[in-house]
């Protein structure tokens, strides 16, 4: 990574998702200021102070209101109230009740929630949690993610709460659970010890309370265990843990340890997993006796004649057991159904619920009505059909259990990402002088912002920090996929989770928890897995009108082959034995109701888009939601910035040339002593290379020559008395500004260097031209084979810049750019961007500066180098992690391969409806006597959304396209493009 300074040490690598609530400034106190919350009404219809006096009256009057003040001239009411006794909406009912018209409230604040949704089947149940959760006051934005089985809310606390959140999705017939908020930002868990009474850890918690940068302190008396947010700027867990410790009073112990609670996601998933599996398991236990009765066993004589005794009437043991043997499955297995069902139905929507309960009630309760005429009627014969009841729930029971296990798995990159920061880490005592005086293995959870820690060779770095000692190479492949290693030296960045190769390097702790590159990373792939791709809006409108289709649909089987039945339109032989039309015409049916299940059409996205973030994301391409990784797959034109983009970013001396008879080494001392005190990056550039000039003689001092009456000279250069001698160094216009001869030579020279788009330095000592340094910002090694490799995969470069005409056409040239547009200031690359779009062409846009983000938010896809700005970064839709232009064609071919796996899983989807409604409907019997029973049909349907989501699987294979071979140069930009 880039190399660091101090004042970017807090700095966080990504910027963290907007909707959520940030860690606090440094010094605040969040937890005093959450006491009390203030609100804004805007009231109208106050005439006179008595009807301000009236308000303030009622409202002081409200349980939990602290403070209240009405403005009669400005018509407006601000209330100061705890939000734990009472909340925006009463106080704004009670002012109502007094006859006045109250507006909405003002300077709203948004709190963040992400919940874990259980229960959800289809794409119509997500719509209709995610309906249920915006139909809540206070709202603002729900995103439901089926694939992911969670939500994301964003909502005004002044209304509403998390918990009447919760309580609309259980509204909706799915469960709710808490997975965190915006106070989740920095919590420890904490185990007490010695604790042995509820007084304890009152007193536990009202010492931690007082402690400055403790926002929030939540205690499990039954647990003893200790939830504590806290501001990692103020304070951290080793103070905590040091707080709690001090609390005791002698000859009392208090003691507290890290508690880990389970995780919560993966606890559910293992529940829902093992639910499923004991689910099939107990349906299997009754469905196969009943499929044994009913279709084996009376085929095989004698083994089977026991089954047709008759215990009264027409009413046989067989028929009596399968009975038996059914209704468990149907009423106590398959209760899910008939609970989804409802809740469906209730809120006017259908989903597979409602397919699966009128598939089933139709075969059961058919059944039970041949069962009882049979009972009634000693002439009575009929076929029951309660093995279709049976083994259809075993069946889809069975897809929901290989569903869910292969789900777990379509998040396996991103758990692989939160598993790599090691458990432990060495923490570093040092004295006054910086000198290490201990060290003492620690928890890594223990760690606080501007700890000293030690990386040896082979150990993983525990969090984010800054090399302060030593140098050595870092392994970073398993957050930005570069295998090579990085040189890291003292005021170098290191990355939590990656791997220290060869040398032991002292690292201050610059970012913990949350604010870690590694927690940033997870956190904006699970916000791109919530957010929903364009292309699954087909999906939504697909399913929200197939199952009243369907429905219609298997009616009208039933009812075509019953009625062709009852007017012997087709021949009698067409029934199998021991059936009527009418049984014929229902096992139609219910096999079109179950076989056309849209299931497996709400996966179709959602996973691929879930497989492809995480891979991207192993990859060192984080893409920020289905929106950028659709769009992406379109792209026709890219626009690249150069500084930074295409070139390393950082200029250096690329040559040297001495005019007189003054040794190289002296020349650049002279240069470098003069330039040692300005901060212009040529500057920097002349300064690094003398130094590497010095290593070459053998001279490893830093020292610089001394120099007086140093003066800049905008836009020329710079002036100092170096070791008694008047130096410049600068342009030809410095040079003629102390009338300095420029020889045809040195004239010669300059123009030579501009062609090949260096800056060309000049040197004078004492009033004479004694050499000159050409200054460059190298290409980066990939730029000229990741254009090439562009321009076959269709797509056209431009380069837009604001630099000089000359400098650009030369780096044009140099990786194969066509189209160039130079000294373009940051708004025009945006007018750029917008002509071509005019065009019809989808454009992205690579850039790494502040200069570049009105660019990277006009682009249809914005690609920010993860090395640039935070600004460049939070414009962007994609973020580069190893700044590499290798990437562009990672993200782009990601993309593409992603939308060819969705459009691949629409066709495994719809293929199983498409073909199966047809043969369920009965098409092939009457040619070849094919049919698919209901049983078999349950078994299609769940084939399907297993077939889905192993489709999305595959995309866990995907490998960089360009790290296979060297490409050979490709046809030039199309000019008739710009």
């Amino acid at each position: 990574m880039e190399q660091n300074g101090e004042n970017h040490l807090k700095d966080p690598l990504l910027q963290a998702d907007g909707g959520g609530s940030g860690a606090s400034p440094a010094g605040a106190s969040p937890r005093k200021e959450r006491k009390t919350r203030k609100v804004m009404f805007n009231v109208r219809g106050i005439s006179c102070a008595s009807c301000a006096v009236s308000i303030e009256t009622v409202v002081a009057g409200l349980k939990g209101v602290e403070s209240v003040s009405v403005s009669p001239l400005q018509g407006q009411a601000v209330v100061q109230y705890r939000p734990e006794e009472a909340d925006a909406r009463t106080i704004k009912e009670a002012i109502e009740g007094l006859n006045f018209e109250v507006d909405e409230l003002q300077e709203q604040e948004i709190a963040v929630c992400r919940l874990q949704i259980k229960g959800m089947a289809c794409t119509s149940c997500s719509e209709s949690v995610e309906r249920a959760l915006q139909m809540v006051p206070g709202v603002k934005k729900a995103a439901v993610g089926l694939a992911l089985e969670e939500a994301k809310v964003h909502f005004d606390p002044n209304i509403t709460s998390r918990d009447l959140i919760i309580e609309a999705i259980e509204d909706a017939g799915f469960g709710a659970d808490l997975i965190s908020s915006g106070d989740d930002v920095n919590k420890v868990h904490l185990k007490l010890e010695g604790v042995s009474s509820p007084e304890d850890i009152k007193l536990i918690q009202s010492r931690l309370e007082s402690v400055e940068g403790v926002n929030n302190v939540e205690c499990d008396t039954a647990g003893q265990t200790i939830i504590v947010a806290y501001d990692p700027d103020v304070t951290g867990p080793r103070l905590l843990i040091q707080c709690i410790q001090d609390a005791a009073q002698p000859p009392k112990y208090f003691n507290a340890s890290l508690y880990s609670p389970p995780k919560q996601r993966e606890a559910e998933r293992h529940h829902e997993i093992r639910n499923y599996r004991n689910q099939f398991l107990w349906s299997c236990l009754f469905s196969v006796p009943v499929f044994m009765f009913s279709m084996v066993l009376p085929m095989i004589s004698p083994f089977g004649d026991w089954l047709f005794y008759k215990v009264c009437n027409n009413m046989t043991i067989g028929m009596l057991l399968r009975w038996l043997l059914c209704s468990p499955v149907q009423f106590i297995i398959g209760w899910r159904f008939y609970v989804g069902a409802y809740h469906a139905l209730k809120r006017g929507y259908s989903n597979m619920d409602v397919l699966v309960a009128l598939g089933t009630n139709a075969a059961y309760f058919y059944s039970v009505y041949i069962v009882l005429k049979a009972l009634t009627s000693e002439s009575f014969e009929g076929q029951d059909f309660f093995e279709t009841s049976a083994m259809l729930i075993s069946f889809i029971l069975l897809g929901k259990y290989l569903e869910v296990v292969a789900k777990g798995k379509t998040s396996d990159a991103l758990s692989k990402l939160t598993e790599l920061a090691p458990e432990t880490a060495c923490l570093l005592t040092l004295d006054k002088d910086g000198n290490a005086i201990s060290e003492t293995e620690i928890s890594t959870q223990l760690l606080q912002r501007n700890d000293v820690i030690k990386i040896v060779p082979g150990e993983k770095v525990p969090v984010d920090g800054v090399v302060i000692k030593g140098q050595s190479h870092v392994n970073e492949s398993m957050i930005t996929g570069e295998a090579r290693p990085i040189a890291k030296k003292p005021g170098d960045k290191v990355i939590g989770g990656t791997v220290n190769d060869n040398g032991c390097i002292i690292v201050k702790v610059t970012h913990v928890g949350s604010e870690t590159a590694l927690s940033q990373i997870v956190q904006l792939v699970e916000a791109a897995q919530l957010a929903r791709a364009p292309v699954q809006k087909l999906a939504d409108r697909i399913s929200r009108f197939f199952v009243p289709t369907v429905v219609v649909a298997a009616f009208l089987t039933w009812l075509g082959w019953f009625v062709a039945g009852q007017f012997d339109i087709y021949p009698r032989e067409w029934i199998p034995k021991a059936m009527d039309s009418f049984e014929l015409a229902l096992q139609f049916g219910i096999s079109v109701l179950v076989v056309a299940c849209p299931c497996a059409l709400g996966l179709a996205t959602p996973t691929a888009v879930m497989v492809a973030t995480g891979k991207g994301a192993s990859q060192g391409v984080l893409i920020k939601g289905g929106n950028a990784l659709e769009k992406a797959h379109k792209v026709k034109a890219i626009i690249f910035d150069k500084t930074g983009t295409l070139t390393v970013g950082k200029p250096s001396v690329v040559q040297t040339k001495v005019f007189s008879k003054i040794p190289l080494l002296e020349l650049c001392d002279l240069a470098a002593g003069a330039e040692a005190n300005s901060e212009h990056p040529l500057s920097k550039a002349i300064v690094e290379y003398t130094k590497k000039l010095r290593e070459q003689y053998g001279s490893h001092s830093d020292h610089m020559m001394e120099s007086k009456d140093f003066e800049v000279h905008p836009g020329a250069g710079v002036s100092a008395n170096v070791e008694g001698k008047l130096v410049l160094v600068g342009n030809k216009r410095l040079m003629q500004e102390f009338e300095v001869p420029i020889s045809s030579e040195v004239e010669g020279h300059m123009s030579e260097t501009e062609e090949l788009a260096r800056t060309c330095v000049l040197v004078a000592i004492d009033r004479t031209i004694c050499g000159a340094l050409s200054v460059s910002d190298p290409l980066k090694p990939e730029a000229g084979r990741a254009i090439s490799y562009l321009s076959s995969m269709g797509i056209s470069s431009i380069m837009v810049t604001g630099d000089n005409w000359a400098t650009a056409k030369s780096i044009a040239k140099e990786v194969g750019i066509g189209t160039v547009f130079a000294e373009i200031d940051p708004v025009g690359k945006a007018e750029k961007i917008k002509d071509l779009q005019m065009k019809g062409l989808t454009v992205a846009m690579v850039g790494d500066g502040i200069n570049d983000s009105p660019a990277l938010a006009a682009a249809d896809v914005g690609l920010a180098i993860g090395a640039g700005t935070d600004v460049a970064i939070e414009a962007a839709d994609i973020v580069l992690m190893r700044s590499s232009l290798e990437d562009v064609i990672t993200a782009i071919d990601l993309s593409r391969k992603t939308l060819s796996r969705i459009r691949l899983n629409y066709v495994w989807a719809l293929g199983y409806n498409v073909l199966g409604m047809p043969v369920a409907a009965g098409v092939l019997f009457p040619f070849t006597g094919i049919r698919l029973p209901p049983w078999l049909a349950g078994a299609c349907m769940a084939a399907s959304s297993v077939s889905v989501v192993c489709s999305s699987l595959l995309l866990q294979l995907y490998k960089k396209p360009l790290h296979v071979e060297e490409v050979a140069a490709g046809p030039k930009n199309d000019p008739d493009l710009v």
